[in-house]
């Protein structure tokens, strides 16, 4: 039975839009890769010292089931060069599961929803570009009601003009 995903991707090493591209087009190896956000320049968390990070979310239609899934995300982040040495350090891709349908998953490899999602305007504005009213199973708020509730601020997230370049110079 086909669900409906949502991912967050990011990346903060060397060419930040194509290692996001280049997750995509491996997600595709899973299901469908239904719709994807603008991508967005978003500030560090944690370790400041670190080049700022390229976001985007993906929504995906597979047949995987929730454990499947996330060890196919995490061979695709081997396989672009993902090295998992410092916690919120650097990284050349970072794909994280947000929500699996109306599944609630919490096992102590995996919790879904993604357990901070609704704490990170760099999670949750490209998400409510592409599931502005997919309510969050646990909270039972939209999408963009918690994108509305978080406070301005730190750290920093913009939107890039075309999603399939990067640009930026931070």
């Amino acid at each position: 039975m086909e669900k409906t995903v949502y991912l967050s991707l990011g990346s903060n090493l060397g060419d930040r839009a194509r290692n996001l591209q280049d997750a995509m087009e491996r997600l595709r190896s899973l299901g469908e890769v239904a719709a994807v956000s603008s991508f967005y320049e978003t500030e560090p968390v944690g370790d400041l010292h670190q080049p700022w990070f390229l976001n985007c979310a993906v929504m995906l239609r597979t047949e995987k089931m929730p454990r499947q899934l996330l060890a196919a995300v995490m061979a695709i982040e081997q396989a672009l060069g993902r090295k998992r040495t410092v916690a919120k350090g650097p990284r050349t891709i970072d794909i994280d599961i947000l929500l699996f349908g109306a599944f609630v998953v919490d096992v102590p490899s995996l919790t879904i929803p993604h357990p901070a999602m609704h704490e990170r305007r760099f999670v949750l504005q490209p998400l409510a570009e592409i599931a502005p009213a997919f309510r969050h199973p646990i909270f039972r708020r939209t999408i963009r009601e918690l994108l509305e509730d978080l406070p301005l601020g730190p750290p920093h997230v913009r939107k890039l003009d075309d999603k399939h370049t990067d640009d930026a110079t931070r």
